[in-house]
């Protein structure tokens, strides 16, 4: 589902062009499902246009970013799966930008986890998806977008990073939290509960998580 925009996302930011202007046109709006509201003719920076899509979950955005990266939407998924490969994640298959069910649109909790732990090393990518709310000049208005993660309002230390929803999916959900200097990942799939379900899975890292002493210099943090 809406997962698959962390690989989109992350795409807009290796392309060192977030700062340049992307104009909107009709052919990236030809999408379903939870959109941002662009409209023909719109113009917003490309760091603004991951910003919405990050937040809102706009599919027309998602689809904005993969004609201004690559020209269009085959030419970008190439571009999605040839990276997913050159990071492990051998288990998923990007078909839309956007994470629309299409084909054979799949990938692993695994896989999310692999992508997500690389995206996290980007601060920029960290900016984007632990903001609450941004303003965007959306159809010639000024209008706020909020984040549809939950997990951010529950706990400060949350960060990230990404729902996600359609029937053939369910509830997905990717988290990220800092947790003693370090960065946890979470990820559950079909998961009805998936709010609560991330709180556990936290509450079981925190009673794994312990740490040695080794030397008077050195310790070391073991799960």
């Amino acid at each position: 589902a809406s997962t698959t925009k962390i690989m989109t996302a992350l795409l807009a930011i290796e392309s060192g062009r977030l700062d340049e202007t992307v104009s909107i046109t009709d052919e990236m709006l030809r999408t379903e499902g939870s959109c941002m509201g662009l409209r023909d003719g719109d113009k917003m920076t490309l760091k603004e246009l991951v910003t919405g899509m990050m937040l809102t979950s706009g599919n027309d955005s998602a689809n904005a970013v993969a004609y201004f990266i690559s020209g269009g939407i085959e030419e970008f998924v190439a571009l999605m799966n040839k990276r997913a490969k050159q990071l492990g994640m051998n288990d998923t298959c990007f078909v839309t930008p956007s994470g629309l069910d299409e084909g054979d649109h799949h990938s692993t909790a695994y896989d999310m986890a692999l992508l997500t732990a690389h995206a996290v090393k980007s601060s920029v990518f960290c900016e984007i998806v632990s903001t609450k709310s941004a303003r965007l000049v959306i159809g010639g208005e000024k209008v706020t977008v909020y984040n549809h993660n939950k997990l951010l309002s529950r706990d400060d230390a949350y960060f990230g990073v990404k729902t996600g929803f359609t029937e053939k999916a369910g509830r997905c959900l990717v988290s990220a939290r800092e947790y003693n200097g370090n960065k946890l990942i979470f990820v559950t799939l079909n998961a009805p509960d998936d709010w609560n379900d991330h709180e556990k899975l936290l509450d079981e890292c925190e009673g794994k998580y312990n740490e040695y002493q080794v030397s008077d210099n050195l310790s070391i943090n073991v799960v």
